[in-house]
């Protein structure tokens, strides 16, 4: 059954390739991030491909523009099936490092930008009857490391904001956390402590495709409506 699925963070990384996937099995994906240009080359790719894509410019740390995301998905498809909750940052550091605005902005953009894709869908979720929440949280939401006590935090505080969420809501909307280990992605290019950048770049020795998650996201959304996959922690095979 062909769904309507919005996308957070979908220009690059996990978010595209989801996109991609779903696109390829006929879902049709609504995509948002800030750079509008790399959503509109990979929209592209997906409808020369025969998929079916929408394109919309999003800032997840704007409360207003995510809930126009959200409406206007339903104003177009007229429902909304699934909410990925993707969009994230990762500059990782030590806390004596004292980057608070660097602090600031995983909080906003991990956590206030997860919480207000909840605030956006639930409504259309709750109307339905049905609906689906995915959140990609992190293998972080499970354990921390030196320079990560921030991004971990956030990274927790989504598994413990989407587990709440699962056992508050009616079983007819059904929520999923994936928590990914490490994989290829743009994350790491947000690190400015060199500190970080370095452990970062020994850490990503052994790194998964984007596209693996994708797989475990569609493999969630894919289940019959009375099976609710909670939880999936995919990694790569080395990595302990």
């Amino acid at each position: 059954m062909s769904k309507v699925v919005l996308i957070t963070g979908a220009s690059s990384g996990i978010g595209e390739a989801t996109a991609v996937r779903l696109a390829a099995e006929g879902h049709r994906v609504v995509l948002g991030a800030r750079r509008e240009d790399r959503l509109a080359v990979t929209a592209k790719a997906i409808e020369a491909a025969g998929g079916q894509a929408d394109v919309r410019r999003l800032d997840v740390t704007d409360r207003a523009d995510v809930a126009a995301f959200a409406e206007a998905a339903v104003e177009r498809h007229g429902r909304i099936d699934v909410i990925v909750g993707n969009a994230g940052v990762m500059p990782l550091s030590r806390l004596d490092a004292l980057l608070v605005e660097e602090w600031d902005r995983m909080i906003d953009v991990n956590v206030r930008g997860l919480l207000y894709g909840i605030a956006a869908a639930l409504p259309h979720f709750q109307r339905q009857g049905e609906g689906h929440f995915v959140t990609v949280a992190s293998i972080a939401a499970h354990q921390v490391s030196p320079t990560a006590a921030v991004y971990a935090a956030t990274k927790h505080a989504a598994w413990a904001i989407t587990e709440g969420l699962r056992q508050e809501l009616d079983p007819g909307i059904r929520v999923t956390t994936v928590s990914p280990g490490v994989v290829e992605s743009e994350l790491a290019g947000s690190i400015s402590d060199p500190g970080a950048r370095e452990a970062m770049r020994i850490y990503r020795a052994e790194t998964i495709s984007p596209d693996s998650i994708a797989g475990a996201i569609s493999y969630a959304i894919g289940q019959p409506a009375d099976v609710d996959v909670n939880e999936i922690v995919i990694r790569p095979a080395r990595q302990r």
